[in-house]
């Protein structure tokens, strides 16, 4: 095994020959605690990592070697708080790798990666460390509040499921597998982006815009123009371009070509090819459960989790996926009709779907989203649930001028109690651009902790990749970019509101499948009419948005929803599928996902949310067998949601209250169902996600 430890004096010279220059080894002045942006330079990330990782292991050593009995202050709290330098720099390094990157980040990358796995191993298959944890907690800990029981119960079984308890030749073994993922998932994120940032649909006919809003075809001619291909139309597999083609496009092999480009990336059999990655990422996982002692992949992700089996994420599964491909069907049926009314004989496809249901929603309920598009501002709709969170928990927002910040795309808010109190600092990053990863996410720069009896409060990233401006509009939503703004605010809310004392419990680091209970909750509140009329104001004239829209919107609110939950629940078993093989020998991902979704009963019209090649979320994101959780927490959410519709006040104080002192503020405290339990007083039931879906 090589080795990564610096001696002391090493470590403690390069430190103060580095602190003259590299800004992550001096504190950070900015009254909020925001890293210096500007003075961080791509040369000062491996120096930072290096130091900061020699520093951690020094530290570790100090604790594992401490001749003093074990207790929770000299081991639990001390490994809690080790590794300042090591999350400072992590934290900026790979919040930028996400929203910001190029090829000298991955160079960095892929550096650094496999350094960072084996610091984590050092740590987790540490034995003297490990035995001094295990002391602890097998003993009474009747002095411990609950916080800290839940803390050293997290360390203690994140020691077992790291491999604490192997022999020393599994642990070797397994020093390998983890060293062989962290690089597997990081070529396929690479590759993910690199793919999508290659396509290029350009198109110098303007006939073949044919159905398109002029909106639609500003920005891509704004997009060509940019690549250097002026009086050309640039459509490209981010979704803010490609969606609406297939939305409003009259030019079925328009939708067709980016639909397929964008269901098609890494899977071409290049240089950027996700198959082989795919099995291995497979073949590795499956190999470390069983080290582990699970039987697979699934079992050993779930452990950690709500649902805890993949028993009872297929049941739940199951149970969702019967009523929603029923509907789908149905829709299916209704769309084909639309399509033979027109007399070309075309049977319906995957690149058909938006376009006739986009027509059959404008016939049923004369919705027509593109005229909803000048209601939605971003900047609107950000206000929108900034004034959401003042009604339903006090919170004040302030824009802050000549903050550091990273791009010139993103804006910095302070935000506060009503009594002027410091909650936190978001950074919100809206639209797409080459250096940052498709989709939307909410993350920490700072975390929230209680030190020295101070309250670090946390600062927090909102990223999306929303529709951009245009040179004579501003950024115009759609409704499930509105939707999607909510959801990651709700995140942002879980971040910023945590009063907890350790990091590791604090904010949104609560199991997989309570996370999107505080994202999900918000999006109810998105299209509600009082809430609406408060953020959704013409862009030109500033009128609210009138009351018929309003109606048709909510009359359409199940429309199309056998599509959408088909579309998320395929994805989610598809994830299962893939977690739950016991035996990899002669696996081939294109004939497994083919099998999979054929069993499923996937109809053909529907594509698969995510195919394999570029599901970032179970290959990269940390969703591994847990791409569930978005439906799971959706039961959840509609439950919540729904005891403020049975007040009466969807603002309802004392409701609000209790779901931000008791879930919010709670992080992960203690175990998610008894937060649940406290807030809502019963179990959630299946059937408030299926009501709120038109499916029952």
């Amino acid at each position: 095994m090589r080795t990564i430890t610096l001696t002391l004096s090493i470590a403690i010279a390069m430190n103060i020959f580095a602190t003259e220059t590299n800004p992550f080894f001096s504190p950070y002045t900015h009254p909020y605690g925001a890293p210096p942006f500007e003075q961080i330079k791509r040369e000062h990330y491996l120096p930072a990592f290096h130091e900061g990782i020699s520093i951690q292991q020094h530290e570790i050593e100090k604790i594992a070697n401490n001749t003093a009995s074990p207790t929770f202050a000299n081991t639990i709290e001390t490994l809690e708080f080790s590794g300042d330098l090591l999350k400072k720099v992590s934290s900026v390094f790979f919040n930028l790798y996400a929203a910001d990157t190029n090829e000298e980040m991955d160079k960095i990358a892929n550096e650094i990666s496999p350094l960072l796995t084996e610091q984590n191993d050092n740590i987790y298959l540490n034995d003297k460390l490990f035995q001094r944890v295990k002391t602890i907690h097998n003993q009474a800990n009747t002095e411990l509040t609950a916080e800290q029981k839940r803390l050293l119960d997290k360390y203690y079984k994140a020691f077992v499921r790291g491999g604490a308890d192997l022999s020393d030749e599994n642990k070797s073994r397994l020093r390998e597998i983890n060293k062989e993922l962290s690089m597997a998932e990081l070529t396929f994120g690479q590759n993910v982006l690199d793919e999508t940032n290659a396509y290029q649909k350009v198109i110098d006919n303007a006939a073949e815009l044919v159905g398109l809003p002029q909106s639609v075809k500003q920005a891509a001619a704004e997009a060509a123009k940019k690549a250097g291909m002026e009086g050309k139309w640039l459509f490209t597999t981010h979704k803010a371009s490609f969606i609406p083609v297939l939305q409003y496009s009259a030019n079925r092999n328009l939708r067709k070509d980016l639909l397929l480009a964008y269901s098609q990336r890494a899977n071409h059999n290049n240089d950027k090819d996700n198959k082989a990655i795919v099995t291995k990422i497979i073949k590795l996982r499956l190999q470390k459960a069983n080290l582990l002692g699970f039987k697979t992949s699934a079992d050993f992700s779930l452990d950690e989790t709500m649902a805890k089996t993949p028993e009872t994420v297929y049941k739940f599964l199951v149970s969702v996926w019967e009523p929603a491909l029923a509907k789908a069907k149905q829709e299916a049926a209704e769309l084909q009709k639309m399509m033979d009314a027109e007399g070309k004989k075309e049977k319906l496809e995957a690149w058909d779907w938006w376009y006739y249901s986009e027509k059959l929603r404008i016939a049923k309920y004369s919705l027509d989203e593109e005229a909803l598009k000048p209601y939605f501002k971003l900047e609107n709709a950000r206000q929108g649930v900034f004034d959401l969170s003042s009604k339903l928990y006090g919170l004040k927002f302030k824009k802050i001028e000549n903050m550091p910040i990273y791009h010139p795309e993103v804006e910095v808010f302070e935000v506060s109690n009503a009594d002027g109190s410091l909650i936190g600092v978001l950074y919100t990053d809206y639209f797409p651009r080459a250096g940052k990863h498709a989709g939307a996410w909410m993350n920490n720069l700072t975390d929230q902790y209680i030190k020295d009896g101070i309250n670090h409060r946390p600062i927090i990233l909102n990223i999306g990749n929303f529709t951009k401006p245009t040179a004579d509009k501003p950024s115009l939503l759609t409704m499930d970019e509105v939707r999607t703004l909510f959801h990651e605010f709700g995140h942002a809310l879980h971040g910023l509101l945590s009063q907890c004392t350790y990091p590791s419990v604090a904010g949104t680091n609560v199991l997989r499948d309570f996370v999107e209970l505080p994202s999900q909750v918000m999006e109810n509140w998105c299209f509600e009419p009082q809430v609406m009329k408060t953020y959704a104001l013409h862009y030109q004239t500033g009128k609210p948005i009138p009351q018929e829209l309003i109606d048709k919107i909510n009359l359409a609110q199940t429309f199309n929803q056998g599509f959408t939950l088909t579309e998320i629940l395929s994805a989610a078993l598809l994830d299962m599928d893939l977690h739950t093989v016991t035996d990899t020998a002669n696996f081939d991902i294109t004939a497994f996902e083919k099998k999979s979704l054929d069993k499923m009963g996937l109809i053909p019209e529907i594509i698969v949310r995510y195919r394999s090649t570029y599901f970032s979320h179970i290959f990269g994101g940390g969703y591994n067998s847990g791409y569930y959780s978005y439906t799971w927490a959706e039961v959840l959410d509609a439950d919540v949601f729904q005891s403020f519709k049975e007040s009466g006040d969807i603002y309802n104080p004392k409701i609000a209250t209790d779901f931000r002192h008791k879930i919010l503020e709670k992080g992960d405290k203690e175990d998610p169902m008894k937060l649940y339990l406290d807030f809502r007083g019963t179990y959630p039931k299946p059937d408030a996600l299926l009501k709120s879906r038109g499916l029952k």
